[in-house]
Formats: structure tokens, sequence, C-alpha cells
């Protein structure tokens, strides 16, 4: 269906995946500022940079442009599917984990736009705790891990060393890569963000020894010294179908999408979307607020932007 045919279609009230509704405004300069949209709905992943930028978005949305903001915490796959239905006008943090939804709603349905560059760089990766690869740098080699898989494993890994990995959402070919790298390990879903974390500073803390896929851009690095494997050379195409599988991750510069109704005709919200980036340190800052320190997105966002006007100032157009 063409883009200009598309009916505007907003999400059902009261759904269970809506985290938080930022109202107060009437229909006046709020919704003349979202164009034809009453309100936006940003989608929220499951890790914590995500709800950063999500959340400062929202702040900077409804603060500074009285506009009403929904989040709504989906899967990578449910958040483009809701990008080309209408239900979602935006995705600010893509890790490129489904290629095929985005070929599919940006190039054939043309449902989805690009919105440029987050700002950040993604990195995944595996990573050890850096006192553990200061006493046994050779584990810093992919090609030398076998000899360590006796230190990796566990009474449950049958023998082989485990690769700690985060949850079901998170983008990862782990398992193909250790196949074709003929590496003795498994992978050991550990639940999501919040568990890998705890068995990295776990890890941290004791000396022990574990392997983790994790990633940058990210607040840990702030708190714990985690040192990277190197694995083989990322090449175009190795994890295609009919690729050799044996290469490690891109850098990945993390990407936003817009509804393309929205794009058009989401007046200064859109505008704002589209200009919203900053920098892995920023955004690093406000992940922190929420994870370490426990505070509310809201509240990590209200206290970032109390202290960065200028830069607020910048994405609306003056500064």
């Amino acid at each position: 269906m063409e883009t200009g045919q598309r009916a505007f279609r907003l999400p059902a009230a009261g759904t269970a995946l809506a985290l938080v509704v930022l109202a107060g405004c009437t229909s006046g300069s709020g919704q003349a500022a979202a164009g034809a949209f009453p309100e936006v709905v940003i989608a929220v992943p499951a890790w914590t940079g995500g709800q950063a930028n999500a959340a400062v978005a929202a702040h900077v949305l409804r603060e500074e442009l009285g506009v009403p903001v929904r989040l709504r915490e989906l899967s990578p796959n449910q958040a483009w599917d809701g990008l080309d239905e209408g239900t979602v006008q935006a995705v600010l943090e893509d890790w490129g984990a489904t290629p095929e939804k985005r070929r599919l709603y940006t190039a054939q349905r043309m449902s989805v736009v690009p919105a440029g560059d987050l700002g950040p760089v993604g990195r995944v990766g595996w990573y050890v705790p850096g006192d553990y690869a200061a006493a046994n740098p050779g584990v810093l080699d992919w090609r030398n891990l076998n000899d360590y898989v006796g230190e990796f494993a566990s009474t449950g890994s049958e023998g082989r060393g485990r690769l700690l990995t985060g949850g079901p959402d998170d983008a990862s070919h782990d398992e193909a890569l250790i196949d074709a790298l003929d590496l003795a390990y498994t992978t050991v879903p550990t639940g999501g963000e919040e568990q890998l974390i705890e068995a990295l500073r776990r890890a941290d803390h004791g000396g022990d020894a574990v392997l983790a896929n994790w990633w940058q851009p990210h607040w840990l690095h702030e708190e714990l010294e985690l040192a990277e494997v190197a694995l083989p050379e990322h090449t175009a195409g190795c994890h295609r179908e009919g690729g050799t599988d044996r290469c490690g991750y891109p850098e990945i510069p993390l990407r936003k999408f817009l509804n393309a109704a929205f794009a058009e005709h989401g007046g200064e919200a859109a505008a704002f979307l589209t200009d919203f980036s900053w920098t892995a340190e920023e955004q690093n800052e406000v992940a922190r607020m929420i994870a370490a320190e426990g505070m509310s997105p809201e509240g990590a966002a209200a206290r970032w932007a109390e202290k960065n006007t200028e830069r607020i100032a910048g994405w609306l157009g003056g500064g």
C-alpha cells in the first residue's frame, strides 16, 4: 500500500504493553506540534540504553513541545511490525536484528523511513573480566579458547565451556560461530541484561572465569574492566545463508526509523526525532542513572535534561 494511502491507526488504550502515558496536553500547541497525531508512540527495547533514548526523547516531546507520548516495551520484531502498521511512530535504536523486515517495510512497502543515526556505534563481542585476562592473556585470542574450556565449564555444561548470553531478543550468531570455529563451547542464556550484569559483577569481584556475549556502548564498562576476545574479522556476507559464519560481529551504527506517515505528517515531533542524536557517553550517563542508581527512566531523563538545556535547544533548532 502506498504511504499516502495508509490510514492513521492508533494503539488501543490500556494495552498491556504500555509502560507509561506522558499526557497533560490539550488540543492546542501540543497536538499541533505532532501534526495529525494526537500522541506519539515510541518503541522501547529491553536493554537500558534503549530505555535511556526513549526516556529523553519522550521528556523533550512532552516538556518542550507539549506532545503526549506513550512508551511501549516491544521486541525488535514487534517494533518493526508496529512501525509498518502505524501503531508505533518511532524506533530510536535499531541494531539491525531484523534485516528482512527492514527491507520489506522500507524498500518494498515503504511504510517505514530511515530517520538517521542515533549517534553511538554498537559493537557486540565476547568478553572476560579484566583481571582474568591479565592473568591469562592467551584467552584474548579465540584460537586459544579450547585451552580454557575447563575453566569456563560448569557441572551442567557437560564438559563444554559456557558462553553466557542475555535474553532471547538479543541479536547474535554465537552458536553458528562456535560451530564454525570448532570450539568446545555452548551458549547459556542468563535470562536478560540484568542477569548477565550480575554474572559479570560476581566474576569480577570473585576473580572467576566467565566468558560472556556483551556489547558497547554500555554503562557497565565504566564500572568494570572487561576485556574483549579477538574473534575473526567480520566480512560482508559471512553470516548470510551460504556464508561461512567464521567471523565476529560488525560495528553497527545505531539507527532510528519512523513510520512513514508520521515522518510526513508528524510536524515538529517528527522533526525533533529525526534531529535527535547523542553520544555513547550521554546515553551511558542516563542508562547508569536508571540501572545502577535505581532512578525511573522519567526521573533520569529529567535530571539529564536539566543539565543539558543547550543540547536540547540544538535538537529543536534553537542552538
